[in-house]
């Protein structure tokens, strides 16, 4: 059957692609048996030249990235504790860690390849924003990594091969990048339409209809049934 394709672009360490995917979801939902939809997650860091191992709390690393206040960082923490539960989502505003995602989106290629992605992605995002465990630890990527479906034997064999996924990982970016994306989440329609940011679910409902009733075009049709000079299932009418 033929579905509308939608690339992801996100970072597992992004809290409004945590937000935005559920948005993108609801959107999907409330077309469901209307519009066929293919979702392919792609890879973007959002901090690439963080060391690995090299983690920090998050209010930390706003403070020193933005020249926040400790409480306005964690305000702003709580304020998207309220937008991820509006949307069903758990979230810890406090004592979560950020660091480098590289290894992180290394998996997730292999679990594109294995055809689970979906549900890694969503084990690694839970695992970062809801769960207490920081998912920077390499025995809790392999524990969440393993949940999700991954073989461990796979999941160890790419940790300890920097070189395994790393291209894929890089023309993920590179094409954001000529594609003009500059943050996440970056979702791109049907190769047409790009929405940037975590967009409500009804900007994505309507981008999601346009972009299907263009692939799909409903026909008009010209001249009434009952005076078209046709053959039918029962014959042609003279």
């Amino acid at each position: 059957m033929e579905k509308l394709r939608v690339d992801i672009w996100s970072d597992i360490a992004c809290p409004w692609c945590y937000v935005g995917k559920a948005r993108f979801d609801k959107a999907v939902q409330q077309l469901e048996g209307t519009v066929q939809v293919e979702v392919r997650h792609r890879s973007f860091e959002l901090d690439p030249h963080r060391e690995p191992g090299d983690t920090a709390p998050v209010v930390d690393m706003l403070v020193k990235k933005y020249g926040m206040s400790p409480a306005q960082a964690q305000a702003g923490e709580y304020r998207l504790q309220d937008l991820a539960k509006a949307e069903g989502l758990e979230y810890q505003a406090e004592g979560r860690d950020h660091g480098n995602t590289f290894d992180l989106h290394r998996l997730l290629h292999l679990a594109s390849e294995r055809g689970i992605e979906a549900q890694v992605w969503k084990a690694f995002y839970a695992a970062n924003f809801a769960d207490e465990a920081s998912i920077f630890e390499r025995d809790r990527v392999i524990e969440v990594a393993v949940a999700a479906g991954l073989d461990k034997d796979e999941v160890l064999a790419v940790l300890d091969d920097p070189a395994a996924y790393r291209d894929a990982v890089r023309a993920d970016q590179a094409e954001a990048a000529a594609l003009g994306a500059t943050g996440v989440p970056f979702f791109v329609v049907d190769q047409k339409y790009g929405v940037s940011g975590a967009q409500p679910a009804e900007v994505f409902a309507e981008v999601l209809e346009k972009a299907w009733g263009e692939k799909r075009p409903v026909i008009t049709q010209i001249g009434g049934a009952d005076d078209v000079e046709a053959c039918g299932p029962d014959g042609c009418a003279v």
